[in-house]
């Protein structure tokens, strides 16, 4: 097969970061997505209703022209949060909330310090029919961090999910066997996402032969195992598992630093390196379910109309991007061959 059209894909996952940065973020995703979840870890986090809302008109204003890509909201959650700011964010049309254990990746130091005291607002999503988000991971600093999401999964995300039985929850950005095997067998009502990172690549490829930073996310790579368990899934076609990037920018000297930044900035490439991993599993015919169908279904959003086509044809990813303030910015893949490409 030498060409593939399907349903114009949504990303259950990103980041666009704020200000200068959305001139950069808002058109690469918008070139090939329609919808995108946005997260709301920026600084100050967007922790309201009225912070989504202001947020969604900056995005809105970096579209390119006669762009109808349309930004999904949500809100943080911190310790803070009460059921009337979830009830505010319904009214808002904010979708989702998202949780994030303090400390567990970039702008996550106003996150959720004491689980327990949240669950009261677990059940107000759940009640409002919204969404919760999370970031599976422990933070003890004793836990290794390649263990740190098995760990969650056996502290916190087993009970979230009984506890609060009409609860949709997406286990964020899996990386692990230990997840996928969760997710799989976990009631209705959950589900997660999975990066092109994670199925391309594995810790050897951010560690072996030197250090790479542009291959250093959070979650952290792991061993070929869980690569091989996550590449799995989507050929399976699962409903459970569908498209989050977890697209996230830094500039580069951000990254190339003695304590550089977690992210992967993949939205130049994404869409065409998922359709690279479904290639390499001859399982394209699966790709429109994980791209452009099961997300939607789960958030209980109607599918996309539209389409777009991709091409068997090989480029490269650029080895830097020029950012608004004119940093630079180095995407994932860089200076890579990509096998496939959009069709314009």
């Amino acid at each position: 097969m030498n060409e593939i059209t399907i349903i114009k894909p949504d990303d259950w996952h990103l980041h666009f970061r704020d200000q200068d940065m959305l001139l950069e973020t808002v058109p690469a995703t918008a070139r090939c997505f329609e919808r995108a979840v946005v997260m709301p870890n920026l600084v100050p986090p967007v922790t309201t209703a009225e912070l989504a809302l202001s947020y969604k008109e900056r995005i809105l204003a970096a579209r390119p022209a006669g762009s109808t890509f349309t930004p999904l909201m949500t809100i943080y959650l911190t310790d803070k949060t009460s059921v009337e700011d979830i009830q505010d964010a319904k009214k808002a049309g904010v979708l989702a909330a998202k949780m994030y254990p303090a400390g567990a990746t970039t702008n996550s130091d106003s996150g959720v310090n004491s689980l327990e005291s949240l669950y009261p607002v677990f059940e107000a999503l759940a009640e409002n029919d919204m969404l919760l988000l999370i970031h599976g991971e422990v933070t003890q600093k004793h836990i290794d961090i390649f263990d740190r999401e098995k760990e969650f999964i056996d502290q916190h995300m087993v009970n979230i999910v009984k506890r609060v039985p009409n609860l949709k929850v997406v286990f964020e950005h899996i990386t692990t066997k230990d997840a996928a095997d969760f997710v799989l067998n976990a009631r209705e009502g959950v589900a997660a996402t999975i990066t092109p990172q994670h199925l391309l690549l594995n810790r050897n490829d951010m560690l072996d032969g030197g250090v790479r930073p542009h291959n250093y996310c959070l979650p952290i790579l792991k061993r070929s195992t869980h690569q091989e368990a996550l590449r799995a899934v989507v050929k399976s076609g699962s409903p459970k598992f569908f498209l989050g990037t977890d697209s996230a920018p830094h500039a580069r000297h951000r990254k190339e630093s003695d304590c550089g930044c977690a992210g992967c900035y993949s939205a130049w490439s994404a869409l065409e390196l998922y359709t690279q991993v479904f290639d390499e599993l001859d399982a394209l015919d699966k790709l429109e379910g994980f791209a452009s169908l099961y997300g939607a279904d789960f958030y209980g959003l109607p599918r996309n109309t539209e389409v777009v086509t991709l091409v068997r044809e090989a480029w490269d990813v650029p080895e830097s991007i020029a950012l608004p303030s004119g940093e630079p910015i180095v995407p994932f893949f860089a200076g890579k061959s990509v096998s496939w490409k959009i069709k314009t």
